[in-house]
């Protein structure tokens, strides 16, 4: 009897291991699929790195700066919702009259920027005098209804970070 309690013990603890390796193996893939995403949502887009370049300096769209100081902004809000995140991407759908795959796409690829330049705060400093190099003043309008989306869906106020980050545009803008 107690061989066979050992062996349904042997058994049983390899049955769990397998599936613990399976799992990260699994979960690897996955890891795989989300850097292969941001891979083709740069391809899609027209991004570039170039060598001795930050990432955030070698953008030539727009959009791409929108959708990511969208993203940054959003994750100046403590626990971003999933209401908020859906309507970041509903207004950039709108505001750049994009369908919803390319806003989805776009947001992910502004993530992935935002990272690079080391988190919210500083991307957004960085990123909006991009845009003010790209295309002066002509987005901020689209950008501010991108923030008020984000904000409506939020706790309905700003963040004490995210009127410090709405200052850092406003100045990145050479908005008086």
């Amino acid at each position: 009897m107690p061989f066979i309690l050992g062996a349904v013990a042997v058994i049983a603890a390899a049955y769990f291991w397998i599936q613990r390796a399976r799992n990260a193996a699994e979960m690897g893939h996955e890891l795989l699929d989300v850097a292969n995403d941001i891979r083709l949502a740069a391809r899609r887009f027209g991004f570039r790195r170039r060598n001795n370049l930050h990432p955030a300096e070698t953008i030539d769209d727009p959009k791409i700066a929108l959708a990511a100081l969208g993203a940054s902004f959003l994750e100046l809000d403590d626990f971003p919702t999933a209401e908020q995140k859906e309507a970041l991407i509903r207004g950039l759908r709108e505001e750049l009259k994009i369908p919803h795959e390319e806003a989805e796409e776009l947001v992910l690829l502004g993530r992935w920027i935002m990272g690079e330049c080391g988190g919210a705060q500083q991307a957004i400093s960085r990123l909006s005098r991009r845009l003010y190099k790209l295309s002066e003043q002509t987005h901020f309008n689209t950008l501010v209804s991108l923030i008020q989306s984000i904000v409506k869906y939020g706790n309905g106020t700003l963040s004490q970070s995210q009127k410090t980050a709405l200052e850092d545009v406003q100045h990145g803008l050479k908005i008086r």
